[in-house]
């Protein structure tokens, strides 16, 4: 995972969407077992916000946007099944999204909305998925793969989590219901 390095005055910021138990643990067990050296301190989610720069005077004003966008998203049904690579531009395997992408394209798009906070461009086109290995070798890799094949989870989308990123810690700033809640 590339952390941006902030500027004085500057925090980085990521939003996701969580894996729920029992499948969040299934996930972390293929990492950990793939070597991936994040394993053990990044929870698994659905990435829709990458670790991102922005001045840490606007940290309310992500929420309230964040907060905004949601109250317009129902919960998303999702389904997560089949792994596959990134490869050969980056070093990744993942967990398909089958299930409930055009709902997390839509969420995505209207968080990164150009006039808001977070609409800065991307350096990637947004492709939901679950990381599964990164920063392992191609064995790893590939083993990943195959025991991300095997797993097949559904479940109900009902938050994002707004979190501040540095090399090596993450931390929870905001629980941000979908469909209309307040933020916890």
């Amino acid at each position: 995972m590339e952390v941006p390095e902030p500027a004085d005055r500057e925090s980085v910021v990521g939003v996701t969407v969580p894996v729920p138990e029992p499948f969040a643990a299934t996930i972390r067990d293929i990492r950990r077992d793939a070597g991936d050296p994040l394993a053990a301190r990044i929870a698994p989610h659905i990435t829709l916000v990458p670790p991102t720069a922005v001045p840490t005077d606007r940290l309310d004003s992500i929420k309230e946007h964040l907060a905004d966008v949601a109250r317009a998203h129902a919960p998303i049904d999702l389904r997560l099944s089949g792994a596959a690579t990134f490869l050969p531009v980056s070093a990744v395997a993942y967990l398909k999204v089958i299930g409930g992408g055009d709902a997390l394209r839509s969420l995505q798009q209207d968080i990164r909305n150009a006039s808001g906070p977070l609409g800065a461009p991307l350096r990637f086109p947004f492709h939901p998925h679950v990381t599964l290995a990164h920063e392992v070798g191609q064995a790893a890799l590939d083993a990943a793969m195959r025991a991300g094949a095997a797993l097949d989870a559904a479940f109900v989308a009902g938050q994002m989590l707004l979190h501040t990123l540095n090399r090596d810690h993450c931390a929870l700033l905001a629980r941000i219901p979908l469909g209309g809640a307040a933020p916890a």
